[in-house]
């Protein structure tokens, strides 16, 4: 029977914002389920959350995102 050793993503020096926690962390602290990053820096991970809300407004308001009606009665 094989053992796997259970890898944690990322490196020291990237920033992350754990979303469980709800705080900032330097390297793979949680879960990557748990977490928002890579970031360049600790900055950036302390916005995570805003930088988060500001894609999906523009994704929500992307009309590349909406499906087009179908025929000319929009069926």
């Amino acid at each position: 029977m094989a053992l796997f050793k259970k890898r944690t993503a990322g490196k020291p020096g990237e920033w992350y914002y754990c979303l469980q926690h709800k705080r900032v962390e330097e390297g793979p602290d949680c879960p990557a389920k748990d977490r928002f990053g890579p970031y360049a820096s600790k900055r950036e991970a302390e916005n995570a959350m805003e930088t988060a809300a500001e894609r999906n407004q523009e994704w929500e308001t992307d009309p590349r995102w909406h499906d087009k009606p179908d025929g000319p009665s929009g069926t």
